[in-house]
């Protein structure tokens, strides 16, 4: 008799690409992040370039190429100060893998792991596949994680918590307080930090602050990637990186799941990271004039919505039934409790689209507002 993990038992598919696969042609989509510009063009020849001459046809190290591995590093430095050696970055099938990996070296059978609610789905089920014990807590108001609820939740088999700002499905960005709030909480009760900062690039209000430039351990491992910052998913291109004990352990789990990434997919990222970054800015721009657009229309609409003030995601409070009504109505939204039981009431939407996109979307969620009124 064919049996199955209970690990894989206790998950399911995503209900983020459930929305997107089940949308029709004609559907306006505002459930996938995915951003509506093109990689930039040096990436795109960078990976041409390298088949042409047969430059990635052979594996790479399991790490990646150092070349890359060192325009990642410099990343760290001219953004945020920080020294990051080549050697202590793994490259990874997008940010998921990295964080597949943080939770497969670190926790335990049974071992806990925090993150926020509502949150990213795979947080929840990458614990669940690591043989460990989902920990979700409640945001704040404005849909920030709060530090004091993170080590309030922390006990003798807590093995890491996870943070992620600008965040998914919020776009709330943690401030500097915060932040070093984390790094504190990491040092002090010796657990792991797992900070995913994939939306670095997109923070319209404040600044981008990381718990590694704060923490005074190797508590801490960053989460990061091409696939948003320039738009980039299809590649499938991120990275981890931590001190190199924990780099050497993650390293074990990544060769043997993934050998390496994509040597195509190496060269293009190596390209955007050292080359001109005025497309991250644009994008950055346009979607901060977007979300004003949106935010503008929902509280209009007379919904209740905090502002987001990074990545390029809006969750406001919809009355019951919104949600179906909008789908029925051509327009795909994702129902909040996708990403944790404190998401219900909620929806997450997403404005990495045209502006006439999101002008017809606002149209629909008007009428749709009006019918469940």
């Amino acid at each position: 008799m064919t049996t199955f993990s209970n690990r894989v038992e206790q998950i399911s598919i995503s209900g983020i690409r459930e929305v997107f696969e089940a949308a029709g042609d004609d559907a306006i989509n505002l459930g996938l992040g995915q951003p509506d510009f093109p990689a930039p063009d040096h990436a795109h020849q960078a990976a041409v370039d390298a088949i042409q001459a047969g430059k990635a046809d052979a594996y790479t190290e399991n790490k990646g190429m150092y070349e890359l591995r060192e325009a990642i590093s410099a990343r760290y430095s001219q953004d945020l100060d920080v020294d990051v050696d080549p050697d202590d970055v793994i490259t990874t099938a997008g940010g998921s893998e990295a964080l597949h990996l943080a939770m497969e070296a670190h926790v335990e059978e049974g071992e806990e792991v925090i993150f926020p609610d509502p949150g990213f789905v795979a947080y929840d089920a990458l614990t669940k596949l690591a043989g460990g014990k989902p920990v979700p807590v409640p945001l704040r108001d404005d849909l920030t994680i709060d530090p004091e609820a993170i080590e309030e939740a922390i006990t003798e088999d807590t093995a890491a918590f996870v943070v992620n700002s600008p965040g998914n499905p919020t776009g709330a960005v943690s401030t500097e307080e915060d932040v070093r709030e984390f790094a504190r909480i990491a040092d002090e009760h010796d657990v792991l930090c797992i900070s995913d900062e994939v939306y670095q690039y997109f923070v319209f209000d404040g600044e981008h602050y990381s718990p590694i430039q704060f923490a005074e351990s190797d508590n801490v491992v960053v989460v990061n990637g091409c696939s948003k910052a320039y738009s980039m998913t299809g590649w499938r291109l991120g990275w981890i990186t931590g001190s190199s004990r924990r780099i050497e352990r993650m390293i074990r789990v990544h060769q043997y799941i993934q050998a390496c990434t994509s040597a195509p997919a190496q060269f293009a990222a190596e390209a955007a990271l050292s080359g001109s970054q005025d497309v991250v800015q644009e994008m950055s721009d346009t979607f901060e004039e977007r979300r004003d657009l949106v935010v503008n229309g929902l509280e209009e609409m007379g919904l209740d919505v905090p502002t987001p003030k990074g990545a390029f995601y809006v969750m406001p409070e919809v009355p019951e039934g919104w949600v179906d009504e909008c789908i029925s109505r051509g327009l795909i939204v994702v129902p909040g409790e996708a990403f944790g039981e404190q998401g219900e009431g909620y929806a997450r939407l997403s404005y990495a689209t045209s502006t006439e996109e999101l002008e017809e979307a606002l149209e629909i969620m008007r009428e749709a507002t009006e019918a469940v009124q």
